[in-house]
């Protein structure tokens, strides 16, 4: 099983975007998936046509140490789902009032160990944060998967949080791997194309070969809670994470 944290500091980057539709590209390959949606937005679970009001999930496993097997919501074949939860976003105040150690960084890797839902990969969508949530994110992954926009602040962003990386693996005692994405990516633009350049250059063997073009289908599959291949299957955002998926799978970088 292959536990992935998709992690950017940056907001606006297309994160959760990424994880769900790489999620169901991934089953559409014949991979079992579990997202877990670690940002208090919640968004993830909307894009996916998951609606419910008051919904719990994350909140109950982290806060309560329940089961994510108790919260898993299967919203496609081969896909479960377990979302933030609506009260998510109070833990990190929680914890910083908590004087009695009872809020660990290793919860949620704690409750993955005892998890009973089968599956090849675990994709998780971290929030835009470098807080509690995203420390035990990163406990419990095996991998990063970044994604990158073409643009000056897509590069800024991607140095504030490879220093951030840094100092986590400095106490974690080894590093963790990484995969960098091109995301919202517009190839006629200098800037993005010169954006990927230095990705490559910097990064060596860890940037997946296919960037995510952006386009309109993506914008708008989420509002009718589906991922972009089965809102429209040839749109370039489709090919493009059919494609990302394998080059998951297979390792395919430059």
């Amino acid at each position: 099983m292959r536990r992935i944290a998709v992690v950017n500091q940056k907001g606006g980057v297309g994160k959760t975007t990424l994880t769900g539709n790489l999620a169901y590209a991934l089953t559409r390959l014949g991979k079992r998936v579990l997202l877990i949606d670690m940002d208090p937005q919640s968004h993830l679970a909307a894009s996916l046509g998951v609606v419910e009001r008051g919904l719990s999930g994350m909140d109950r496993v982290l806060m309560h140490q329940e089961s994510l097997g108790a919260h898993a919501i299967l919203v496609r074949d081969n896909l479960n789902l377990i979302p933030a939860g609506s009260q998510l976003g109070q833990l990190e105040e929680q914890a910083g009032q908590s004087t009695g150690g009872s809020w660990s960084g290793t919860l949620l890797k704690e409750a993955l160990e005892k998890s009973a839902v089968e599956s090849d990969f675990v994709l998780i969508d971290a929030p835009p944060s470098s807080g509690l949530l995203v420390v035990n994110i990163l406990y419990a992954a095996d991998e990063v998967l970044v994604p990158v926009t073409g643009d000056y602040l897509g590069l800024q962003g991607l140095s504030y949080l490879i220093g951030t990386l840094k100092k986590f693996e400095q106490s974690l005692g080894h590093q963790l791997e990484r995969k960098f994405v091109m995301s919202r990516f517009q190839k006629r633009r200098r800037l993005a194309r010169e954006v990927r350049e230095k990705v490559q250059s910097y990064f060596p063997g860890e940037l997946l070969k296919t960037p995510i073009r952006e386009c309109d289908a993506l914008a708008e599959a989420p509002g009718f809670g589906k991922s972009v291949i089965e809102y429209r299957w040839h749109a370039p955002g489709a090919r493009d994470f059919k494609s990302l998926a394998k080059d998951l799978i297979y390792e395919r970088t430059y």
